[in-house]
Order: structure tokens, then sequence, then C-alpha cells
């Protein structure tokens, strides 16, 4: 019986993904004990106790894993959100005004993208100081300026289309051809930027944590559930191993979605025309 092998990654991927939604509603109605320590347990390793075993101090670690899976989802739908809006805004702007505040936005875009964008989000966080909200403040800082590109590439194109030429000849105001003939032409790209993003802001809240600038303790998170582990690789490689596949199946399964939505929404467009 022949299997294809893409369909089934796309359903595992999927899966995935509900599965990481689903922990985190799960932990927002019906949030776990985080906290509780059990001497016993100390680096107690997977069991009928605890599906993945305990940490140094005798926490769960798949309880710690669901509330970091929530704390993951929170940042990067955050972050992708504020991104995505803000660049959306920046480069339609820029590409419809022209002129010099196209050239400012192309230099300050230019700016941003000579830096690379973990280490610059890194700085910042490090100028801010640790915690949730500025981790958001910093990836969104940097997450910006990919919308900003495409969707500035994307409306030079449209800008000269008969439609909008015509609601220009008719008097409509700029913000609304803005919002309502280019905008909805530039979601298609856009939507398929939110999604390898979205795998971006995972690994970046990962690397906070991991650093630890991000999400503080007692708050759990994959990237600093990892950095906890790291002490006992040799003893409990499960604290390490469980935040650590969990990561890697999330990331992996975001750019295997964004990949099919990149070729299903390149298939439409090719039919449109």
């Amino acid at each position: 019986m022949f299997i294809n092998f893409e369909t089934s990654f796309r359903y595992l991927s999927a899966a995935v993904l509900a599965a990481w939604v689903a922990a985190a509603v799960f932990t927002l109605v019906l949030p776990p004990d985080v906290r509780h320590i059990a001497l016993a347990h100390i680096l107690g390793p997977p069991g009928a106790g605890s599906l993945l075993g305990y940490d140094d101090l005798g926490r769960s670690i798949a309880a710690r894993l669901l509330v970091g899976a929530r704390t993951s989802l929170m940042i990067t739908v955050a972050v992708v959100g504020i991104s995505a809006c803000l660049g959306t805004a920046v480069g339609i702007a820029s590409a419809w005004a022209g002129g010099a505040w196209d050239k400012m936005s192309v230099a300050v875009i230019d700016i941003f993208m000579a830096f690379p964008g973990l280490l610059l989000a890194i700085a910042l966080a490090g100028l801010l100081g640790a915690g949730l909200s500025n981790a958001v403040i910093a990836l969104s800082v940097v997450g910006w300026v990919g919308f900003a590109r495409l969707a500035r590439a994307q409306a030079l194109t449209l800008k000269q289309r008969e439609h909008v030429q015509a609601a220009r000849a008719f008097g409509v105001p700029a913000y609304r051809i803005m919002l309502r003939h280019i905008l909805p032409l530039i979601l298609a790209p856009l939507i398929v930027q939110a999604t390898f993003e979205l795998a971006g802001v995972v690994i970046a809240e990962s690397t906070l944590s991991f650093l630890g600038i991000g999400v503080q303790p007692p708050q759990p998170s994959w990237g600093s559930m990892i950095r906890d582990g790291m002490r006992y690789m040799l003893v409990a490689p499960h604290m390490v191993l469980a935040p650590g596949a969990a990561i890697f199946l999330v990331v992996l399964s975001i750019n295997l979605v964004g990949d099919h939505l990149r070729d299903r929404m390149d298939v439409k467009l090719k039919t449109r025309s």
C-alpha cells in the first residue's frame, strides 16, 4: 500500500501544533502546581509518577513542560502579532508615500537587517532587563523588519494597478485605499511570513530564557528548563531531552505547515493569473 509521506508529515505537524495550543489552553484553565517540591523525587527518571521524570528540585517535568508550552505560545503570538501589524503598516505606508519617506524607511530597515536578529534581541533584552514583557518588546523590535520589507515590495507592485489608480482618481482617501485595495491582496505572503516568524520566535524566546534574560523563575520556560538541566546531563538527561524535544517538534511542525501554506497559496495565485 502506497503511503503519501508528505501528507502524513503534514497531518502530524498539524497534530503537534494542535497539541501545543491544547496544552496552553489546558494549563490556563486548570493550571498544574509547578512549584511543588518533592525531595524524594529529586532527579527521578521517567516513571509512573511522572511520565517525563523530575528535575533537580523534585518538580514534575511534565507539568512544567505544559506550562512552558503556554508561556512559549503567549510570547510567540504576541511578538508575531505586534511585528506583523507594525511591519505591515510601515511597509505599506512607505511604498505609498514614496520619495524621502520611502528612502528613510528603507534605510532604517537596512540598518536593522545589518545586525543578526537574535544578537540584537539579546542586546535589547539585556538593556531592558529580564522579564516576559521585556522579552516581547525586544523580539518585536527585531521581528517587524521582515514584514515591513515584504509589505513594501508587494505594495510597490500593487500601487500601479488599475483598480488602485481608479480609486485615487475618484478621490478615495489614501488610508482606505491601503486598507481595502492593497492590504487584502498582500495577506497571502504576509501569512506565510508569519508562520515562519512563529518558528523563529519560539527559538529566540527559548534562547533568551536559556541565557537568563527571558522568562524568569519560578515561571517555567522551555529554554530555562534546558539551562537548569545542563548541569545534570550525565545523571538526569531527561531534564534536557524533554524541553529540547518540545522545541524541536514545534519548530519543525511550524516550518512544515508554513511550507504547505506557501505551496497552496502559490497555486491559488497561479490559478487566478
